[in-house]
């Protein structure tokens, strides 16, 4: 196969909220793209300061070239120290999720509840599993996929960047042999609770620009989130063809 062709594009939106607490950053290299996106955990305060924190400290690890593993570790730890040295044990909390492309593979790695997303030929393949109580009951079979999005228990997360790790918390997923028809979507759950996994495919088969699928979902992320306090959402879409 031929040299493969990467195309992406990203947003972010403060919603209804008076702080963006996701950030996102891309880091290009030669030898490898790493997608970076986190949501800073609402309530716990400092959530702006802990996502754009890992996603600086793993971008900068990843060009050091780290591995994922080892960027998310370095990360978690200049987190907990950072925690320290203002006397914030109890906040600055925040999701994180990588995508790295090197050569024909493709890696992802998260902790928390912000999603990767994995299309071929437009159609939806695997995504990244949650580190949450309504994941943890999918996984058990007390409920359904579908029921996620609305559950009570949506926002209890198991895993998160910034708390005490007595073994590493990550989970990666590697080894996905691109082609010409591979897709991914990176999104904090702002923007995958209001959009669900057959809207994604439908609009990921009528664009032909990563730009312009994320505007198509994002009608439909702010149609379904019209008239509700709609936390922040961001994005990053990714074309191989």
């Amino acid at each position: 196969m031929n040299t493969l062709n990467i195309s992406y594009s990203s947003l972010t939106n403060i919603g209804g909220r008076s702080i963006n607490e996701d950030y996102l950053d891309i880091s290009v290299r030669p030898q490898q793209i790493a997608f970076i996106l986190c949501d800073g955990l609402g309530g716990h305060g400092n959530g702006d300061v802990a996502s754009k924190l890992v996603v600086c400290k793993m971008k900068e690890a990843l060009e050091q070239s780290k591995s994922m593993e080892e960027s998310i570790m370095q990360a978690q730890n200049a987190l907990m120290q950072r925690q320290r040295e203002v006397h914030m044990e109890d906040s600055m909390k925040t999701t994180v999720t990588c995508l790295t492309i090197f050569g024909q593979e493709a890696k992802f790695g998260h902790v928390g509840d912000s999603r990767i997303y994995y299309f071929e030929k437009a159609k939806f393949k695997m995504r990244s599993q949650d580190h949450s109580i309504p994941q943890m009951l999918v996984n058990r079979g007390d409920i359904k996929e579908k029921d996620i999005r609305h559950h009570e228990d949506r926002n209890r997360l198991l895993r998160v960047m910034g708390t005490m790790w007595d073994s590493p918390k990550y989970q990666i997923v590697d080894k996905i042999s691109l082609t010409r028809h591979s897709s991914f979507l990176l999104c904090s759950d702002g923007f995958w609770e209001m959009i669900d996994e057959k809207s994604m495919c439908k609009t990921l088969k009528k664009t032909s620009s990563p730009e312009q699928w994320l505007k198509d979902m994002e009608l439909i992320v702010r149609k379904n989130g019209s008239g509700t306090n709609m936390d922040n959402y961001s994005a990053i879409a990714v074309f191989i063809r």
